[in-house]
């Protein structure tokens, strides 16, 4: 008969006990293997982002599927576990970021309102942004001004103002200074400043 020191009866046993132990609180070792269990983003196409409501720049990693009519389903955001900035973890702002890409009360359509009305209306991209300029355009003629009170060349604009996001990408931020500039905007600001 071969000789059971005290260490391998002590293993012996703490192997028993465990096993014992979770098969009398419902775990069935053999069932457990073969319980196949499918996740909501399995196969998901796994898309990065970065979060929008603050300058901290959080990455995101947002999972997508495509549906059989070819259109595509968001399934999941969270944070980017690769990312030195965030490391996976997200405030409770950037938590809610599949709320503000899935809601039922997120507007999907332009909307206007007429001066005096009291509804909104939808309108056409098309109509909105030609509204859009039209409006900059008004608001650059009444206020531009050519030379200041010494008679220095100025060649500003002092009725607009323009605040970038914090989810812009340096390209953008850089292209949409040079445009607000270019229409003679002094007034800049950034998310991050605010």
């Amino acid at each position: 008969m071969p000789q059971v020191t005290r260490r391998d009866f002590l293993k012996i046993s703490a192997a028993g006990t465990g096993a014992a132990g979770l098969s009398a609180l419902g775990f069935d070792l053999a069932h457990a293997a073969q319980i196949r269990q499918s996740f909501r983003i399995a196969g998901a196409r796994e898309a990065h982002s970065v979060c929008p409501y603050c300058a901290v720049g959080c990455a995101l990693v947002a999972y997508t599927k495509e549906n059989t009519d070819g259109s595509v389903s968001l399934l999941q955001i969270e944070g980017n576990p690769d990312s030195p900035v965030n490391e996976g973890r997200l405030c409770p702002k950037g938590a809610t970021a599949m709320q503000l890409a899935t809601s039922a009360r997120r507007v999907a359509d332009p909307l206007y309102r007429a001066p005096g009305s009291d509804r909104w209306q939808k309108v056409s991209w098309d109509d909105m942004l030609n509204k859009l300029a039209q409006r900059v355009k008004e608001a650059r003629d009444s206020t531009f001004v050519a030379k200041d009170a010494t008679g220095n060349t100025v060649n500003r604009t002092e009725g607009i103002a323009f605040a970038g996001g914090a989810a812009f990408s340096s390209e953008e931020g850089y292209f949409a200074t040079k445009v607000m500039r270019g229409l003679g905007l002094v007034h800049l600001e950034q998310q991050a400043r605010v």
